[in-house]
């Protein structure tokens, strides 16, 4: 057998679930930064007399960033390797984290978290296309989801950390609030550590040797890895340091960039909203002001987490498309009924948000899972880091509107509009999402690999087809 079909059918071992934790530090550090703002918040408009548009910006910075690293970025980590592009972001997310104590002003501030912002865009292409080439065929989608589990878990983690702080120390403990996150950096430094470079980039890269060795130290306990037959899946580039980017304007990759970067936009410009300015949300409907606020917030952040556990359960059996539409469409109805509603009692209020949060889980873990596997090797972590950079773009929209969606609007009409976006990714979905399930990483990439069972390595796999 060739190496595509060594790791896709191998048995999920303790070194998987090891590069699943080394990977999943990644977002859970980002959800830590992108949602301990949110409390944070309360102190920096008091101590520097922010505007609303400084305010905005300080909320949606990040989300910036984000947008320059995923696109920027994630060429790279094809160029030149996901491992070592591992340790660069990690180091540029830790000194980011450090410089934010030491801000003297709203636009320092602002800069430092945009520079966090282009690490954690980084991060995307770089963790997910490391762990789907490693992954097993039968429990990649549900591991791939796990990467958003661990970005839900940072973000609960930076509610309970800030409420906490802000409980003990008050709103002028910000600078504390934010420093955690280096703290935190740090841990998943020590996690990261020995991750292996992927041999399928390897072996693309024209590395054979370091891609034998990859596969030996990972997989030697189930697999002879003289008898593996190092052959790539895909055609490789005339120069290997080039990553051409033409392919993903081709059929079907062209479809597959647009179908992921919407749905993904579509779902995070409302969630990240609130996210970001979830006690603010909390008190505009009447649920309490300061710090019961984002204790509030902490719950509606649990509950995020938990919709994403049953997710993992079904992208495997029920499968990709039915997973995320019907998930699309049960979302967009408790947000109809805020909009609708907002003087509506507490108990249905709450009752909104927690639907809202556990109907999330579907796309928030399709968001890692279809751009990593729908992609060939060459382009993976360029893809993901375009679907990356325009979700981002409704992320930051969201997040740099609501301030003032509820300033001039009120909170009915803002949550008509984020309604009303995912009912727009219902729609995306239904006519474009694709199903994955069962199948090699190379044949949802649309790559000519060997399928499992004894098989010609020459025959083309069919491009996906839409049911």
């Amino acid at each position: 057998m060739n190496i595509h079909v060594a790791i896709d059918e191998a048995r999920f071992t303790r070194f998987h679930k090891k590069l699943v934790a080394a990977c999943m530090g990644g977002p859970i550090l980002d959800g830590y930064i992108l949602s301990i703002i949110a409390i944070a918040l309360v102190g920096i408009t008091a101590e520097f007399k922010t505007t609303e548009l400084e305010t905005s910006l300080i909320g949606a910075a990040a989300l910036v960033g984000i947008f320059f690293g995923a696109v920027l970025l994630g060429p790279l980590t094809d160029r030149i390797g996901r491992q070592l592009m591992y340790t660069i972001d990690l180091w540029v997310l830790v000194i980011s984290s450090v410089l934010q104590f030491f801000v003297q002003d709203s636009w320092q501030l602002i800069i430092t978290r945009l520079i966090a912002g282009l690490a954690i865009g980084a991060d995307y292409p770089i963790a997910n296309s490391l762990l789907a080439e490693w992954l097993p065929r039968k429990r990649r989608g549900q591991m791939l989801g796990v990467l958003q589990v661990g970005w839900f878990i940072g973000a609960a983690l930076a509610s309970l950390v800030g409420f906490a702080i802000f409980e003990v120390f008050g709103a002028g403990s910000w600078r504390w609030m934010l420093l955690t996150s280096a703290v935190l950096g740090a841990v998943v430094m020590l996690i990261r550590l020995g991750t292996p470079e992927s041999p399928r980039w390897l072996l693309h890269h024209g590395r054979k040797a370091d891609a034998k060795s990859a596969l030996r130290a990972a997989l030697s306990d189930q697999l002879n890895v003289d008898h593996v037959i190092f052959e790539s899946a895909e055609p490789a580039a005339a120069d290997a340091k080039k990553v051409d980017l033409r392919i993903l304007l081709q059929r079907p990759y062209l479809k597959r960039i647009i179908f992921c970067s919407s749905f993904y936009a579509l779902q995070v410009g409302p969630l990240f909203a609130i996210f970001t300015f979830g006690p603010t949300i909390l008190g505009a409907f009447g649920m309490g002001e300061g710090n019961l606020a984002n204790l509030g917030s902490v719950v509606i952040d649990i509950v995020f987490l938990a919709g994403c556990i049953p997710a993992l359960k079904l992208v495997e059996t029920w499968g990709r498309r039915p997973l995320i539409i019907w998930c699309f469409a049960l979302m967009a109805t408790p947000l109809f009924i805020l909009g609708i509603f907002p003087s509506a009692p507490v108990a249905v209020i709450v009752g909104c948000f927690v639907a809202y949060a556990l109907f999330s889980g579907g796309p928030s873990i399709l968001e890692w899972a279809y751009p990593s596997e729908i992609f060939p090797t060459h382009v993976r972590a360029s893809a993901v880091g375009i679907t990356t950079a325009v979700s981002r773009i409704g992320a930051a929209l969201g997040t740099f509107a609501l301030p003032f969606g509820l300033a001039y609007w009120g909170i009915g009409p803002t949550m008509l509009v984020a309604a009303i976006m995912t009912a727009a990714g219902f729609l995306v979905c239904v006519f474009m999402a694709e199903e994955t399930k069962g199948m090699t990483l190379a044949q949802a990439g649309g790559e000519a690999a060997s399928r499992p069972a004894a098989s010609s390595a020459d025959h083309d796999v069919p491009e996906l087809q839409v049911k």
